[in-house]
């Protein structure tokens, strides 16, 4: 039970262990990608500073070689535009066009401003693989776009029908763009004149998260995944190596058990047969009935011994009659049960004619055990144990009900695991071994079925059958109720 509870911790300690990897790596990727989308924060607000720039710089000291001549067309537009005629034959809006037109000739930055915003921040694709969108303030509709899954980036490439699918498509994403970053505002304003007044073009520039970024927000997932997976490959690989070490262990053990009680069970039948001829002459009742009873224990000691000569091995299954398989098992347990002023009624239920292949030595094992847990887990002075088989469609289910303590619900999960045991001096292995027998060597399953605290626990044990031969009625073996007088 100590080395029960010892591997539990140990296990809940691996546990934790692996989750707090699992947190700290959450939490470090998760500051990556926090400091990656600050980087690109800052890279689409130089990239948006410089598309800004591009119609600002310089508006002081206009670098045209024509100024005086932009003046004088500028006078001549102005004094044309007074004249009936061409009042008539131009309008305003078109004055204001061709206005505008003279005052961004004045405006032109110099070449090697343009030159390096284009060369140094634009055209090197500074944003990378961020998708961005600027939209008109005015209009609410985009003008340019860069990786949002669309070869162009203008409507200049694009036909009158794909412009309107565009638009569709870049307006659509706009909204998730705005969830993940405020957008960043694209400020361009030309000064006024006497003669015009300012000019100012307002957009907006949105922007997603690049594949890098998405990349890193799934990587942690991924990381825990292939964590998991060598977690469990390790976990099975070792726990196929440790029950490969136990198993081994138990067939050592058991073989050497064998091998053991050979010599003190021939050793004593030699012994039997002497003290038989000595008082072979007097004829002697009672020393006859003795003697039987001890032949009875020499012959179980060689049946424990062969069966442990058995584990192992794959044992010979032959189909026969479960019935005396059962009896004989339960006969011998009320023979030897010991005194203690106890009143214990043991009840054995057999559909007649069940048949299945079996190894008598190793099941009978199987039953004892069953048998055995059931009496250590009756402690008050009244009890009852009742052994039922029965079909069940292709198969053999034989219950062990007793009216012991019971088993906690949070332990029904370890009651067949090695070393688990809830009796001071209990190794725990029966029922470990009784799992084995009937789940490797029979095919079948052994389970516990039903406990309750206080009111009694039911092992099942469901074989394969081999021949049924069900006739009328049910049979019920005599015999069963055992009487401990006290005293």
């Amino acid at each position: 039970m100590k080395a029960y509870r010892i591997s539990v911790n140990l296990k809940l300690g691996l546990i934790s262990f692996a989750i707090l990897i699992a947190v700290a790596s959450l939490w470090y990727t998760t500051k990556l990608v926090d400091r990656l989308k600050e980087r690109e924060t800052s890279v689409v607000r130089l990239w948006a500073k410089a598309l800004e720039e591009i119609p600002k710089a310089p508006q002081t000291g206009a670098s045209t070689p024509y100024p005086a001549d932009l003046d004088e067309i500028a006078s001549v537009l102005q004094g044309v535009s007074q004249l009936p005629g061409v009042k008539a034959a131009v309008s305003p809006d078109d004055f204001e066009r061709y206005a505008q037109a003279l005052r961004w000739a004045r405006n032109v930055p110099a070449p090697r401003v343009i030159d390096f915003i284009q060369e140094a921040i634009l055209f090197p694709d500074l944003v990378g693989e961020i998708p961005a969108i600027v939209v008109d303030s005015a209009s609410g509709q985009p003008v340019q776009w860069w990786n949002t899954g669309s070869a162009a980036t203008t409507f200049a490439d694009l036909t009158e029908a794909e412009a309107a699918i565009q638009t569709q498509h870049l307006l659509e994403q706009v909204p998730e763009m705005a969830l993940l970053h405020d957008p960043i505002p694209i400020v361009v304003t030309f000064p006024g004149t006497a003669e015009y007044p300012a000019i100012r073009f307002v957009q907006y520039l949105y922007y997603g998260e690049s594949k890098l970024v998405q990349g890193l927000r799934s990587f942690p997932l991924v990381q825990l995944l292939f964590m998991s997976l060598f977690v469990l490959v390790g976990y099975i690989g070792f726990s196929y190596i440790r029950r490969s070490e136990q198993s081994s262990l138990w067939v050592g053990m058991a073989k050497e058990a064998a091998h053991q009680l050979g010599t003190p069970i021939s050793s004593l039948m030699g012994w039997l047969e002497y003290m038989r001829m000595r008082d072979g002459e007097r004829q002697d009742s009672v020393h006859e009935e003795t003697y039987v009873e001890i032949e009875k224990d020499i012959e179980r000691l060689t049946r424990v011994a062969s069966r442990f000569s058995d584990i192992g091995s794959l044992p010979k299954l032959e189909v026969q009659p479960i019935g005396p398989v059962i009896e004989s098992t339960t006969d011998y347990m009320r023979r030897r049960l010991p005194q203690g002023g106890t009143f214990i009624r043991l009840n054995v239920v057999t559909d007649p004619g069940l048949q299945a292949p079996l190894n008598s030595e190793l099941f009978e094992w199987v039953i004892e055990n069953l048998l055995k847990n059931a009496l250590d887990a009756i402690e008050s002075e009244r009890g009852r144990i009742d052994v039922l088989a029965s079909a069940v469609d292709t198969k053999i289910r034989i219950d062990v009900r007793d009216t012991g303590k019971g088993v906690d619900r949070r332990n029904w999960k370890n009651v067949f695991r090695p070393g688990y045991s809830t009796k001071k001096r209990g190794w725990g292995l029966g029922l470990s071994l009784a799992k084995r027998i009937v789940e490797d060597y029979h095919g079948g399953t052994l389970v516990l079925a039903q406990s309750k605290l206080g009111q009694g626990t039911t092992f099942r044990i469901e074989i394969p059958a081999g021949r049924i031969e069900i006739p009328a009625g049910r049979i019920e073996i005599p015999a069963g109720r055992i009487e401990i007088p006290a005293g």
